[in-house]
């Protein structure tokens, strides 16, 4: 859990270089350090938007350029005049101006033909369709889609933090990770710690480590995408319950 000892969220290391709360700070100032913060964002968390546009109905090579697009405007130059405190969370405020940008008067005609433009995003739409084919078509509408898609690419940017400390140990993460979001059941800590030649105790002991370091870090990607401290919690919970959906 977060440590709510901390009465100062500058005392938060979080918050140092919070990616979000850089851009709000920016303003209508011409900020490089923004503008990078918010292209860093952006290339991390286009996923869910390319699903969420998918979900809607529309094909393959239209939701590559819409999203491509969209994100084009968004991170031109001057678009950070049009944030401001009140967007909220960056998860909020990427779909909020997704549904603005897809009900806009664009008029598609002008839409530049596939590869014509400069790519501002860096988007495999081969990979990017292999994932969508398997999203549980029968359960989740776009918006709950999206949330899920959000939810684990913040899992997965923690799973691979944690991936690079234990790169000493790169035999123990690997035999390991599965238990970061599955039951640690005694046949498979037994089956781990003969694979290891760990003692199954010892093996629990690194999975309940493993685990507690995985919080934090989701928590700290968190901490990239919104505002403040408190934030952080109520993030957290909304995203243990899109996984659950």
């Amino acid at each position: 859990m977060v440590d709510h000892a901390m009465n100062s969220e500058s005392r938060n290391p979080i918050f140092a270089t919070t990616h979000w709360s850089l851009v709000l700070r920016a303003g209508d100032e011409a900020d490089s350090r923004a503008a990078s913060a918010l292209d860093q964002l952006c290339r991390t968390y286009w996923y869910p938007l390319y699903a969420y546009v998918r979900r809607q109905g529309r094909g393959p090579e239209e939701s590559q350029d819409l999203t491509q697009e969209f994100f084009a405007r968004l991170l031109a130059r001057g678009s950070l005049r049009e944030v401001s405190r009140d967007k909220g969370r960056f998860r909020s405020f990427l779909l909020a101006s997704m549904n603005h940008f897809l009900a806009d008067e664009w008029d598609r005609a002008n839409r530049q033909k596939r590869g014509g433009g400069a790519t501002l995003i860096y988007f495999d739409a081969v990979a990017a369709e292999e994932r969508y084919r398997i999203e549980p078509v029968e359960r989740l509408d776009a918006a709950r889609l999206f949330e899920r898609r959000w939810a684990m690419t913040v899992l997965e940017q923690a799973i691979a933090r944690l991936e690079t400390e234990f790169s000493d140990r790169p035999g123990v993460f690997a035999e390991l990770q599965s238990f970061l979001v599955g039951d640690a059941k005694s046949r498979g800590c037994a089956e781990a710690a003969q694979a290891l030649g760990m003692s199954e105790v010892a093996v629990r002991a690194t999975i309940s480590r493993m685990r507690k370091r995985c919080r934090a870090l989701v928590r700290e990607e968190i901490g990239r995408t919104v505002q403040s401290l408190s934030e952080v919690e109520e993030e957290y919970r909304a995203l243990l319950e899109a996984l659950r959906s």
